[in-house]
Protein backbone atom coordinates (compact mmCIF):
# COMPACT_ATOMS: atom_id res chain seq x y z
CA UNK A 1 0.00 0.00 0.00
CA UNK A 2 1.39 3.12 -1.07
CA UNK A 3 1.01 6.35 1.43
CA UNK A 4 -1.05 8.98 -0.68
CA UNK A 5 -0.49 12.73 0.61
CA UNK A 6 -4.25 13.59 0.32
CA UNK A 7 -3.48 17.27 -0.02
CA UNK A 8 -0.38 17.38 -2.67
CA UNK A 9 1.82 20.19 -1.78
CA UNK A 10 2.20 22.60 -4.14
CA UNK A 11 5.41 22.75 -6.02
CA UNK A 12 6.14 26.19 -5.42
CA UNK A 13 6.39 25.39 -1.63
CA UNK A 14 8.83 22.11 -2.25
CA UNK A 15 12.64 22.86 -2.88
CA UNK A 16 13.82 21.75 -6.36
CA UNK A 17 15.07 17.77 -6.40
CA UNK A 18 15.94 18.21 -10.15
CA UNK A 19 19.68 17.37 -8.30
CA UNK A 20 18.60 14.36 -6.49
CA UNK A 21 17.11 12.88 -9.31
CA UNK A 22 20.12 13.75 -11.97
CA UNK A 23 22.15 12.39 -8.79
CA UNK A 24 20.51 9.03 -8.46
CA UNK A 25 20.06 8.59 -12.22
CA UNK A 26 23.95 8.87 -12.67
CA UNK A 27 24.79 6.92 -10.02
CA UNK A 28 22.37 3.87 -11.08
CA UNK A 29 23.67 3.97 -14.06
CA UNK A 30 26.96 4.04 -13.53
CA UNK A 31 26.63 0.93 -10.72
CA UNK A 32 28.01 -2.72 -11.63
CA UNK A 33 29.58 -0.89 -15.05
CA UNK A 34 33.46 -0.71 -15.63
CA UNK A 35 32.99 3.11 -16.26
CA UNK A 36 32.44 3.29 -12.48
CA UNK A 37 35.63 2.45 -11.86
CA UNK A 38 36.68 6.04 -13.39
CA UNK A 39 34.09 7.59 -11.11
CA UNK A 40 35.43 10.22 -8.21
CA UNK A 41 35.80 8.01 -5.31
CA UNK A 42 32.83 9.40 -3.26
CA UNK A 43 30.90 8.44 -6.16
CA UNK A 44 32.23 4.72 -6.90
CA UNK A 45 31.36 4.20 -2.90
CA UNK A 46 27.81 5.48 -3.22
CA UNK A 47 27.39 2.69 -6.07
CA UNK A 48 26.96 -0.46 -3.06
CA UNK A 49 24.13 -1.32 -1.31
CA UNK A 50 21.95 1.70 -1.05
CA UNK A 51 21.85 2.33 -4.79
CA UNK A 52 19.75 -0.46 -5.76
CA UNK A 53 17.31 -0.63 -2.38
CA UNK A 54 14.25 -1.29 -3.18
CA UNK A 55 10.99 1.02 -2.31
CA UNK A 56 9.56 -0.12 1.18
CA UNK A 57 5.39 -1.37 0.72
CA UNK A 58 4.94 2.36 2.61
CA UNK A 59 6.99 4.80 0.62
CA UNK A 60 5.13 7.35 -0.95
CA UNK A 61 5.63 8.97 -4.17
CA UNK A 62 6.32 13.01 -3.21
CA UNK A 63 8.77 15.07 -4.24
CA UNK A 64 11.85 15.40 -2.76
CA UNK A 65 13.34 18.17 -0.10
CA UNK A 66 16.79 19.16 -1.33
CA UNK A 67 19.62 17.15 -0.10
CA UNK A 68 21.91 20.01 0.67
CA UNK A 69 19.12 21.70 3.00
CA UNK A 70 18.50 18.59 4.85
CA UNK A 71 22.10 17.72 5.57
CA UNK A 72 22.96 21.07 6.61
CA UNK A 73 19.81 22.04 8.76
CA UNK A 74 19.63 19.95 11.49
CA UNK A 75 18.64 19.56 15.29
CA UNK A 76 21.75 18.05 16.63
CA UNK A 77 22.28 19.46 20.52
CA UNK A 78 24.55 16.86 20.98
CA UNK A 79 26.92 18.46 19.04
CA UNK A 80 25.39 22.07 18.98
CA UNK A 81 22.18 23.83 19.92
CA UNK A 82 22.94 25.85 15.95
CA UNK A 83 21.06 23.89 13.30
CA UNK A 84 24.62 24.19 10.86
CA UNK A 85 27.33 23.77 13.13
CA UNK A 86 26.87 19.80 13.57
CA UNK A 87 27.48 19.35 10.28
CA UNK A 88 31.13 20.16 10.42
CA UNK A 89 31.60 18.87 14.18
CA UNK A 90 30.06 15.88 13.53
CA UNK A 91 32.36 14.72 11.37
CA UNK A 92 34.61 13.11 13.99
CA UNK A 93 32.13 10.44 15.27
CA UNK A 94 33.24 7.30 14.36
CA UNK A 95 30.32 5.47 13.10
CA UNK A 96 32.05 1.77 12.88
CA UNK A 97 32.32 -0.20 14.54
CA UNK A 98 29.21 0.33 16.40
CA UNK A 99 26.70 -1.55 18.77
CA UNK A 100 23.13 -2.01 20.00
CA UNK A 101 22.87 -3.01 23.57
CA UNK A 102 19.43 -4.61 24.13
CA UNK A 103 17.64 -5.13 27.33
CA UNK A 104 14.84 -4.91 29.61
CA UNK A 105 11.63 -6.94 29.21
CA UNK A 106 13.25 -9.00 26.68
CA UNK A 107 14.28 -12.88 26.40
CA UNK A 108 17.06 -12.41 24.31
CA UNK A 109 19.07 -9.32 25.63
CA UNK A 110 22.89 -8.17 24.33
CA UNK A 111 25.24 -6.30 22.84
CA UNK A 112 24.69 -6.63 19.15
CA UNK A 113 26.98 -5.50 15.97
CA UNK A 114 24.51 -2.95 13.60
CA UNK A 115 26.44 -5.22 10.71
CA UNK A 116 24.80 -8.31 12.17
CA UNK A 117 21.33 -6.72 12.83
CA UNK A 118 21.49 -5.47 8.98
CA UNK A 119 22.60 -8.71 7.44
CA UNK A 120 19.17 -10.28 9.35
CA UNK A 121 17.16 -7.36 8.16
CA UNK A 122 17.13 -6.37 4.42
CA UNK A 123 17.14 -2.55 3.78
CA UNK A 124 14.35 -0.26 1.89
CA UNK A 125 13.68 2.96 0.47
CA UNK A 126 10.93 5.09 2.09
CA UNK A 127 9.61 8.72 0.87
CA UNK A 128 8.34 10.33 4.10
CA UNK A 129 7.52 13.73 4.80
CA UNK A 130 9.39 15.23 8.20
CA UNK A 131 8.31 17.88 10.35
CA UNK A 132 9.87 19.60 13.11
CA UNK A 133 7.66 21.64 15.63
CA UNK A 134 9.61 25.31 14.02
CA UNK A 135 7.41 24.79 11.52
CA UNK A 136 9.51 23.55 8.84
CA UNK A 137 8.61 20.35 7.00
CA UNK A 138 10.67 18.12 4.66
CA UNK A 139 10.22 15.20 2.41
CA UNK A 140 13.11 12.98 2.61
CA UNK A 141 14.37 9.23 1.68
CA UNK A 142 15.26 7.67 4.05
CA UNK A 143 16.91 3.54 3.75
CA UNK A 144 16.46 1.64 6.40
CA UNK A 145 14.70 -1.37 7.86
CA UNK A 146 10.78 -1.46 10.09
CA UNK A 147 11.88 -1.66 13.52
CA UNK A 148 9.01 -3.97 14.71
CA UNK A 149 10.42 -6.68 12.27
CA UNK A 150 13.98 -6.14 14.57
CA UNK A 151 12.32 -5.97 17.78
CA UNK A 152 10.31 -9.21 17.50
CA UNK A 153 13.57 -11.10 16.52
CA UNK A 154 15.12 -10.29 20.50
CA UNK A 155 11.38 -11.58 21.66
CA UNK A 156 9.76 -9.15 24.40
CA UNK A 157 7.49 -10.38 26.94
CA UNK A 158 4.50 -9.39 27.92
CA UNK A 159 5.29 -7.09 30.29
CA UNK A 160 7.29 -4.60 27.80
CA UNK A 161 4.77 -1.90 26.83
CA UNK A 162 7.16 0.68 26.41
CA UNK A 163 10.42 0.81 24.11
CA UNK A 164 13.30 3.05 25.52
CA UNK A 165 15.63 4.24 22.99
CA UNK A 166 19.06 6.34 24.14
CA UNK A 167 22.07 8.00 22.36
CA UNK A 168 25.17 7.69 22.14
CA UNK A 169 27.35 9.49 25.48
CA UNK A 170 30.64 10.89 24.18
CA UNK A 171 31.04 14.21 25.55
CA UNK A 172 34.78 13.87 24.06
CA UNK A 173 33.16 14.25 20.78
CA UNK A 174 29.56 15.14 20.87
CA UNK A 175 31.09 18.34 22.32
CA UNK A 176 27.43 19.68 22.83
CA UNK A 177 26.83 17.17 25.48
CA UNK A 178 29.17 19.25 27.57
CA UNK A 179 26.20 21.90 28.22
CA UNK A 180 23.61 21.68 30.40
CA UNK A 181 20.79 22.25 27.56
CA UNK A 182 19.78 18.82 28.24
CA UNK A 183 20.35 15.63 31.09
CA UNK A 184 22.17 13.94 28.95
CA UNK A 185 22.38 10.91 27.21
CA UNK A 186 19.78 11.61 24.85
CA UNK A 187 16.47 9.56 25.93
CA UNK A 188 13.16 8.89 23.11
CA UNK A 189 10.38 6.44 24.05
CA UNK A 190 7.33 4.74 21.72
CA UNK A 191 4.56 2.75 23.42
CA UNK A 192 5.13 -0.88 22.01
CA UNK A 193 2.24 -0.76 19.26
CA UNK A 194 3.65 2.66 18.07
CA UNK A 195 7.34 1.25 17.98
CA UNK A 196 5.51 -1.51 16.05
CA UNK A 197 3.55 0.16 13.90
CA UNK A 198 4.71 -0.71 10.09
CA UNK A 199 5.22 3.13 9.46
CA UNK A 200 7.95 2.84 12.05
CA UNK A 201 11.44 2.50 10.66
CA UNK A 202 15.36 2.85 11.68
CA UNK A 203 17.11 4.39 8.76
CA UNK A 204 21.00 3.81 8.14
CA UNK A 205 20.67 6.22 4.98
CA UNK A 206 19.19 8.48 2.92
CA UNK A 207 18.97 9.36 -0.66
CA UNK A 208 20.74 6.15 -1.96
CA UNK A 209 23.74 7.17 0.24
CA UNK A 210 25.04 6.12 3.96
CA UNK A 211 23.62 8.20 6.63
CA UNK A 212 24.92 11.24 6.91
CA UNK A 213 26.62 11.84 10.49
CA UNK A 214 25.11 15.13 11.32
CA UNK A 215 22.01 13.77 10.26
CA UNK A 216 21.97 10.57 13.02
CA UNK A 217 24.05 7.84 11.38
CA UNK A 218 24.97 5.33 11.87
CA UNK A 219 21.70 4.53 13.24
CA UNK A 220 18.31 6.75 13.89
CA UNK A 221 14.56 6.45 14.20
CA UNK A 222 12.01 7.91 11.70
CA UNK A 223 8.53 8.48 12.80
CA UNK A 224 6.69 10.17 10.63
CA UNK A 225 3.67 10.65 12.16
CA UNK A 226 5.41 12.58 15.10
CA UNK A 227 7.53 15.60 15.67
CA UNK A 228 11.15 15.70 14.44
CA UNK A 229 12.69 15.45 18.48
CA UNK A 230 11.35 11.51 18.90
CA UNK A 231 13.54 10.37 15.92
CA UNK A 232 16.37 9.95 18.11
CA UNK A 233 19.68 10.17 16.58
CA UNK A 234 23.21 7.68 16.65
CA UNK A 235 20.80 5.18 18.83
CA UNK A 236 23.10 2.78 21.21
CA UNK A 237 20.28 1.02 23.63
CA UNK A 238 16.89 -0.64 23.38
CA UNK A 239 15.16 -1.14 26.25
CA UNK A 240 11.77 -3.09 26.53
CA UNK A 241 10.07 -1.65 29.63
CA UNK A 242 6.88 -1.51 31.38
CA UNK A 243 6.55 2.28 31.89
CA UNK A 244 6.65 4.77 30.40
CA UNK A 245 10.20 6.46 29.50
CA UNK A 246 10.89 9.41 30.79
CA UNK A 247 12.21 11.04 27.72
CA UNK A 248 14.75 14.25 27.54
CA UNK A 249 12.45 16.83 26.23
CA UNK A 250 9.43 15.70 28.07
CA UNK A 251 12.14 15.90 31.53
CA UNK A 252 13.34 19.58 30.31
CA UNK A 253 10.25 20.95 29.61
CA UNK A 254 7.27 19.03 29.97
CA UNK A 255 4.75 22.18 29.44
CA UNK A 256 5.92 22.17 25.44
CA UNK A 257 7.63 18.73 24.55
CA UNK A 258 5.06 15.86 25.41
CA UNK A 259 5.46 12.52 25.52
CA UNK A 260 3.53 11.54 22.10
CA UNK A 261 4.30 14.53 20.41
CA UNK A 262 2.01 13.61 17.31
CA UNK A 263 1.92 16.03 14.91
CA UNK A 264 -1.72 18.06 15.66
CA UNK A 265 -2.15 21.47 14.52
CA UNK A 266 -4.91 22.02 17.10
CA UNK A 267 -2.38 21.87 20.08
CA UNK A 268 0.09 25.04 19.83
CA UNK A 269 3.32 25.29 20.85
CA UNK A 270 3.60 28.07 24.51
CA UNK A 271 5.74 29.88 21.74
CA UNK A 272 4.78 29.41 18.41
CA UNK A 273 1.73 28.36 16.69
CA UNK A 274 2.21 24.70 14.26
CA UNK A 275 -1.42 25.13 12.61
CA UNK A 276 1.09 25.81 9.35
CA UNK A 277 4.41 24.89 7.93
CA UNK A 278 6.85 26.05 5.21
CA UNK A 279 8.87 23.15 3.16
CA UNK A 280 12.62 23.24 4.19
CA UNK A 281 14.35 25.92 1.56
CA UNK A 282 11.26 26.64 -0.04
CA UNK A 283 11.69 30.99 0.16
CA UNK A 284 10.46 33.07 3.03
CA UNK A 285 7.96 35.02 0.94
CA UNK A 286 6.57 31.80 0.08
CA UNK A 287 2.84 31.18 1.56
CA UNK A 288 3.21 28.35 4.65
CA UNK A 289 0.59 25.43 3.80
CA UNK A 290 -1.37 24.30 6.66
CA UNK A 291 -0.24 21.69 8.79
CA UNK A 292 -2.09 18.21 8.68
CA UNK A 293 -2.84 16.39 11.79
CA UNK A 294 -0.46 13.72 12.27
CA UNK A 295 1.86 15.36 9.52
CA UNK A 296 -0.76 13.69 7.01
CA UNK A 297 -0.28 9.49 8.00
CA UNK A 298 -4.06 9.81 9.99
CA UNK A 299 -5.16 6.90 7.70
CA UNK A 300 -2.48 4.78 8.57
CA UNK A 301 -1.99 5.63 12.66
CA UNK A 302 -5.05 7.34 14.11
CA UNK A 303 -6.41 4.04 15.35
CA UNK A 304 -3.88 3.97 18.08
CA UNK A 305 -5.16 6.51 19.70
CA UNK A 306 -8.58 5.57 19.81
CA UNK A 307 -10.68 7.66 22.74
CA UNK A 308 -7.33 9.38 23.55
CA UNK A 309 -7.43 13.01 24.40
CA UNK A 310 -4.47 14.43 22.50
CA UNK A 311 -4.46 18.02 23.38
CA UNK A 312 -3.82 16.13 26.86
CA UNK A 313 -1.65 13.60 25.36
CA UNK A 314 0.43 15.82 23.24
Amino acid sequence: MLIKNKKNIPSSEITPKAIFQARRQFIKAAAGSAAALMLPERVQAETGKYVEVPAGPYSATLQTTDYQDVTSYTNYYEFSTNKTDSTVLARALKTRPWTVTIEGEVEKPGVYDLDDILKDNPLQERIYRFRCVEAWAMVVPWIGFPLGDMLKRFKPTSKAKFVEFTTLYNPDIMVGQRSSVLDWPYVEGLRMDEAMHPLTLLATGMYDDEMPNQNGAPLRLVVPWKYGFKSIKAVVTIRFQENMPETAWNKSAPGEYGFYANVNPEVPHPRWSQSRERVLGSSIFTAKRATEIFNGYGPEVASLYDGMDLNKYF
